[in-house]
């Protein structure tokens, strides 16, 4: 087997990455082949991009099949709780295939452990349940959307700028029993309407007119290759659902609907399933 060396550039680190080209007969020397070129930040609730080889046919990350763009790039993303190692597997014709493994870093994140056991919830009532359903149908529906944005490519924006009042993955655990993550950021500018930007293109997939439950005003943006921004307790919107939209476009207001104890912005983003930390996106806020 021929094993190669690649240098990744990951959170600030260089990680190795081990490539190897195996046909059915023996393994080929990869040369002159290009490598996958991962860039981006390699950690939990991080993301990359890349380009697979010259020639390949299908590209799988960790099992599951990536679109490509017509110049070979793709984008892959590490859920807040994903595992230690990530795998990409570039398919040729003839049965060939390069395969490589790299390291994902593990996170810190903020654990508040309480000495008490989580409180009981009181049983939803009918009229409340039938309406969650519904959100969750139009959340569902605006997250399968796929359009062909080029938004994943961008270096993101602040959406605005304001105090970090709620970091990504922070978590409760109640007496041994962990409550659910923070599954964003949030951005808290002191008042109610102030405006905010798209933080790269893409279309919007769902400007909720009327408040829901617990996300308020919500605003969901495909930026392309399954990779979306949400943002919760809007006050208005600046944009309807199908827009295409620009990054640094004007698209909103901050507010306090929904379940807020006060005017923020909620910022989420997904790739696929995988909750991911915008910081990671953006770096830290620029001074001034």
């Amino acid at each position: 087997m021929i094993d190669r060396r690649l240098l990744l550039a990951g959170g600030g680190a260089a990680l190795g990455l081990g490539l190897w080209r195996a046909s059915s007969n023996a393994a080929e020397r990869l040369d002159p082949l290009a490598d996958f070129a991962l860039t981006g930040r390699l950690s939990q609730g991080g993301w990359a991009r890349g380009r697979a080889p010259f020639g390949t046919r299908t590209l799988l990350f960790n099992r599951r099949v990536l679109p490509l763009a017509p110049d070979r790039s793709f984008f892959i993303a590490f859920d807040r709780d994903s595992g230690p190692l990530g795998e990409l597997v570039a398919d040729f014709s003839g049965g060939e295939a390069s395969k490589g493994q790299f390291a994902i870093a593990p996170r810190a994140w903020q654990i508040e452990r309480i000495p008490l056991g989580p409180k009981p919830g009181a049983k939803p009532n009918p009229d409340y349940v039938r309406r969650r359903e519904a959100e969750l149908a139009r959340i569902k529906a605006a997250r399968s959307i796929d359009h062909a944005s080029d938004g994943w490519r961008q270096k993101f924006l602040w959406p605005v700028n304001g105090r970090v009042s709620g970091r990504f993955g922070a978590q409760r655990i109640y007496n041994g029993v962990p409550g659910s993550y923070h599954s964003g950021m949030d951005i808290a500018t002191g008042t109610s309407g102030t405006p905010f930007v798209a933080p790269a293109a893409g279309v919007v997939t769902l400007a909720a007119e009327s408040s829901f439950s617990l996300e308020g005003r919500l605003l969901m943006i495909d930026h392309g290759m399954g990779l979306g921004s949400a943002f919760l307790h809007c006050s208005a919107h600046a944009v309807k659902t199908g827009d295409l939209v620009r990054q640094g476009q004007y698209i909103g207001k901050i507010g306090a609907t929904g379940r807020a104890t006060g005017p923020h912005l909620h910022w989420s983003i997904k790739w696929r399933e995988a909750r991911l930390d915008p910081l990671l996106f953006v770096g830290a806020l620029p001074a001034g």
